[in-house]
């Protein structure tokens, strides 16, 4: 992880008493004078190191808003909201909506419009802003999502201490739920993270990183090559997160799952493309049907061909895994039947991998392709060399 020191000085802010009307950030609700930032005025520690006070004075301004009609302008979102936004890009690819579907965006999107009272699509667009793809976004933000984004101890922290915030303030699970999971002790992981090899993924964005360089003139180097590297490990945790989900997050090849004890244990399982990342377009990077759940083991022997899966979704060995199960018992505990199953486990509504991302691992992967004689043979079919 990326560590640095916050340094900045936050934001200035002013106390102006007012009846009952929002007015450039200052708001009177009742006998209680609420103070908030003017445009630009938030300061990087606002967002990076709030304080708790600061953040319940937000909570308290975000309550007392009124729903925006259609035409109006809308308040500009405060430090806290953006975090929150930040974190739901974690779950929510905002690529996929448009002004017209952003209704139909998932978990938290509508909750936290229904929340901070906006329109679904006005979340979406500040989640555009921070990856880089929509300009014009608020001062700091791009920074903002950098750092966080490549830390994922200080988003975890900010995260909680935003949610603590809001339940000294009486917003409970049912308006903001811990989408993140983290309220009850749980820790901040980025899944499927081990499959990007980095000079990979540096040499996948030099040209991006070019370009921004020529068209985004006010965005530092360091910021952008930051973003743009945290733009695809998000990428590839929604990904992964996806496919987990898809699997009922239990191994597809021997069924092993990942909850003991009442904690999942993210480690136990891992998501992987079934052609790889490197290999991918983009669009096929981030599509779960080019991904299987494995259990360590069984996702190394899938990744360096030692297994394949055909069309009916039976699982095949490779010549040379084949021929050692007999002499060796460890190796036989591991991938004998059982463990393995004659065919991927799945869920009764997952759906199936893609045949297309099947046929590319068999012919470009799998270490004994078959002759035509000889075909793909599934576990538990004898081969001559056994008889």
């Amino acid at each position: 992880m990326i560590g640095f020191a916050l340094s900045a000085q936050r934001g200035i802010r002013e106390s102006r008493k007012i009846n009952v009307v929002h007015d450039r950030g200052q708001l009177q609700v009742g006998e209680v004078s609420i103070s908030v930032n003017r445009r630009g005025a938030y300061g990087i520690g606002d967002f990076l190191d709030p304080s708790d006070a600061a953040l319940r004075e937000q909570w308290r301004s975000v309550l007392a808003r009124q729903p925006v009609l259609r035409g109006q302008r809308q308040v500009n979102f405060v430090p806290s909201e953006v975090v929150l936004s930040l974190c739901a890009s974690l779950l929510v690819d905002h690529s996929r909506f448009g002004s017209s579907s952003a209704h139909r965006a998932g978990f938290p999107v509508q909750h936290l419009a229904r929340l901070y009272k906006r329109p679904p699509s006005s979340i979406l667009a500040k989640m555009a802003n921070l990856d880089g793809s929509r300009s014009h976004g608020g001062r700091h933000e791009l920074e903002v999502s950098a750092r966080m984004t490549s830390d994922s101890a200080l988003l975890q922290d900010v995260y909680l201490r935003i949610l603590r915030a809001a339940r000294a303030e009486g917003i409970g699970r049912d308006a903001l739920p811990d989408f993140l999971e983290l309220e009850d002790g749980g820790s901040l992981w980025l899944v499927g993270q081990e499959e990007l090899v980095e000079s990979e993924v540096e040499r996948e964005l030099e040209g991006i990183v070019e370009k921004w360089a020529r068209e985004r003139q006010d965005v530092p180097v360091e910021i952008t090559q930051r973003l743009l590297t945290s733009t695809v490990r998000i990428g590839q945790h929604r990904f992964a997160k996806a496919v987990l989900t898809n699997h009922g997050n239990r191994c597809v090849f021997c069924g092993m799952g990942s909850e003991i004890g009442g904690r999942r244990r993210p480690r136990l399982l891992t998501a992987s493309h079934i052609k790889p990342w490197r290999d991918s377009t983009d669009k096929e990077r981030l599509d779960h049907l080019n991904g299987l759940t494995a259990c360590p083991t069984h996702d190394v022997a899938f990744d360096t061909g030692l297994l394949t899966v055909s069309e009916d979704l039976s699982i095949a060995y490779a010549t040379d895994l084949e021929r050692a199960l007999p002499r060796d018992e460890p190796l036989r505990r591991a991938f004998g039947k059982p463990p393995l199953a004659d065919r991927l486990i799945l869920p009764a509504s997952a759906d199936r991998p893609d045949t297309a991302y099947l046929g590319w691992h068999r012919t470009q992967v799998f270490v004994s392709p078959p002759t035509a004689a000889e075909g793909v043979r599934p576990i538990g079919e004898k081969s001559c060399a056994l008889e």
